[in-house]
């Protein structure tokens, strides 16, 4: 297996990309919105994947409710941003936390049943006032204890569902006031001020994987963002966040990062990323599409030693599905987001 998560081209998969795939061997695959058009399409894609990487590798996808989610109605429910949970939590914390965790395993139901059982979700960053808006009410609160409390009950109810979560972006995207897919954003705020965002990602730093930030912070590193940051990757995440789990890039396309995707991915896994995510989320070209996951997937190395232990590990965590009364959970779910006159 490649240290490395890459995507398809489109609803189908073509014989150019099952040929690739087989020959490739990537980790896993993450499916983006050029890929989700109906549940019967989506399930045979699924399978197609299966079929052509020879295993049942984990298939990704961003499905967080609100403005990101690659599943949408009107085929698939519309789930809330992390903020509806959050205004639940501070009118009744009881109330938050339960519909937070019924959300997610619902969502996460949504997903498992189409092959789905990896999210890239919950979002751990902090709402952080002038920020730039791309985090937003894709956060569940400003301080650690409400994000670290709320992120819990989401991670809790995707793994109810048999979806292994990714928290992101670590060590903290909120504070960013640029937009990572666009330019490299430099957060220049202090040791003193990170702290708090540290404190949110350790309070969820048992989840099974990590997703990195495109970010540059100077207080840890003056030079490299988190996601090629030596330093940050095993000061900063492994020994002060503490997690242990897999830890990926964000996605290689992305216009933060620089030079050509090869050396991206590079410098990501001599860094400490265990496997590097490439999406081509800017491509529209199927062509093209196939030939940066090549190119991606022709610099990254097998997966080995610790890093192939938290993939394995990490497959796991989306097995412990459990059973539900799914309408009864539906209906206490509507019961709670009504309660708070939520407009979902």
């Amino acid at each position: 297996m490649k240290a490395c998560i890459l995507s398809v081209s489109g609803p189908d998969l073509t014989a150019e990309e099952a040929a690739f795939l087989s020959e490739a061997k990537p980790w896993a695959i993450i499916v983006m919105g050029r890929s989700c058009v109906s549940k019967v399409q989506l399930k045979k894609l699924v399978e197609d994947i299966w079929e052509a990487i020879g295993r049942k590798c984990l298939i990704f996808i961003d499905q967080e409710g609100g403005r990101v989610a690659r599943l949408k109605a009107p085929e698939w429910p519309v789930f809330p941003p992390a903020d509806t949970y959050h205004k639940l939590y501070q009118a009744d914390q009881d109330t938050g936390i339960e519909a937070c965790r019924l959300g997610h395993t619902l969502m996460g139901l949504e997903l498992s049943s189409l092959g789905i059982h990896a999210d890239c979700s919950p979002v751990v960053d902090l709402t952080i006032p002038g920020a730039h808006d791309i985090i937003g009410d894709r956060a569940f609160g400003a301080d650690a204890e409400t994000v670290g409390i709320l992120t819990n009950a989401a991670l809790e109810g995707l793994t109810d569902a048999g979806v292994a979560g990714v928290i992101k972006h670590i060590p903290g995207h909120g504070r960013a006031k640029a937009d990572s897919h666009e330019e490299l954003p430099v957060v220049a705020d202090g040791e003193a001020e990170l702290a708090e965002d540290l404190q949110a990602f350790g309070a969820i730093k048992q989840a099974p994987m990590a997703m990195t930030a495109h970010i540059l912070y100077p207080a840890f590193d003056t030079k490299e963002p988190a996601t090629t940051s030596e330093y940050v990757i095993s000061h900063v995440i492994r020994e002060r966040i503490g997690f242990d789990g897999l830890l990926m890039s964000d996605d290689l396309g992305m216009k933060a990062l620089g030079g050509p995707l090869s050396e991206r991915a590079q410098r990501a896994l001599k860094a400490g990323c265990d496997v590097v995510l490439h999406c081509a989320g800017f491509e529209k070209d199927r062509s093209v599409i196939l030939d940066e996951m090549i190119e991606v997937a022709n610099a990254t190395p097998e997966l080995t030693g610790k890093a192939l232990e938290r993939a394995l590990s990490a497959e796991k965590a989306s097995t412990h599905r459990k059973e539900f009364d799914v309408a009864a959970m539906q209906s206490r779910y509507d019961e709670l987001m009504s309660q708070e006159r939520v407009n979902v």
